[in-house]
């Protein structure tokens, strides 16, 4: 399969009027979907200054209207058959203590409601009654794409690697799979392995998607030199700590991922610099950690969007076409 490329955007805190924040990445999608960029993808966070997007499905509706090619994680029929719907399991404490769940019933919690859903999505009718859900409704609303609209899980834990790969759902791992010594080669063999000895079972989640999209996401900025953006990135991540690590900091007094710049770019989880040093890292880095799919962080911390924008026009145009030819 051909390698393909995406957007993960956390819509994080960039210390300016939230409204001005939306608008800025409503125009961050318009120029990925003019270029070569496959699916924006927008993680969900809440009480958090790491996630501005309290309801992601509004955010998506406004970006599904001013789009026409893009995929988009939500929002099926408004998109007109260009949703993806990803599905975490949610793995912070902080977070998940705002709506009561105990972390030890996260992942019996989690399976159930991937039940619930399902079902739902399948027949337009659910009645189920489980061990933490009692769920009997109707709808006469059904997906666009059938069976459904494709799945993604993605994930932060090796543990989970195998359900997402025998399910056959799309993922995309971070670097926080670091924090668990697995190395990015490392994840997607495991992927691959349990996906191709389960590629024939019946009754898979994502079993309608021939071949699933799995890689890695890492934040990217492009600058016209070296130097410009290896110090705009690094200035802009601190901002983006900030965020990452607020919840742990207010209710632990510790850092959840050490707010170190320099060790966080040096271990690889910041590609910074001009086209052909990007282009350069990522030639050397994709084919090493294997999959199909990579997804940059265009847009974090205190970066201006201006200079978002420049870093994605210059990643479509002049790093991903040297990537495909090679």
């Amino acid at each position: 399969m051909r390698l393909r490329f995406g957007i993960f955007d956390w819509l994080d805190d960039a210390g300016r009027p939230a409204g001005d924040i939306y608008e800025d990445r409503l125009k961050m999608v318009e120029l990925a979907d003019r270029g070569p960029f496959w699916c924006y993808h927008l993680a969900e966070h809440h009480g958090t200054p790491l996630g501005l997007a309290p309801s992601p499905n509004l955010f998506l509706a406004a970006a599904a209207q001013r789009t026409r090619r893009i995929r988009l994680c939500m929002l099926d029929h408004l998109s007109r058959g260009r949703l993806d719907l990803g599905i975490g399991r949610g793995g912070a404490p902080p977070e998940l203590a705002n709506y009561g769940v105990p972390m030890e019933e996260v992942r019996d919690r989690y399976l159930e409601v991937w039940q619930v859903l399902r079902t739902g999505l399948l027949e337009g009718r659910v009645d189920h009654d489980g061990a933490y859900y009692r769920r009997r409704a109707t709808t006469p609303l059904r997906p666009l794409q059938r069976p459904h609209p494709p799945l993604w899980y993605p994930t932060t834990s090796p543990q989970s690697i195998p359900f997402a790969a025998e399910q056959g759902l799309h993922t995309l791992f971070a670097f926080l799979m670091a924090r668990h010594g697995l190395a990015p080669a490392d994840a997607t063999a495991a992927y691959r392995r349990a996906h191709e000895e389960h590629r024939d079972d019946p009754g898979r989640l994502n079993g309608h998607v021939a071949e699933p999209l799995y890689g890695h996401v890492r934040h990217v900025y492009v600058a016209e030199t070296d130097a410009q953006a290896r110090s705009e990135a690094m200035s802009a991540l601190a901002r983006w700590f900030d965020n990452f690590n607020h919840l742990w900091l207010r209710d632990r007094g510790e850092e959840f991922w050490p707010s170190d710049r320099e060790a966080f770019a040096a271990e690889g989880f910041l590609v910074a610099g001009s086209p052909s040093t990007v282009r350069q890292q990522l030639r050397e880095c994709l084919p090493e950690w294997g999959g199909n799919y990579f997804a940059g962080v265009f847009a974090f911390g205190s970066l201006p969007p201006e200079r978002s924008l420049r870093s994605l026009d210059l990643f479509a145009t002049e790093v991903i076409p040297g990537l495909l030819d090679a």
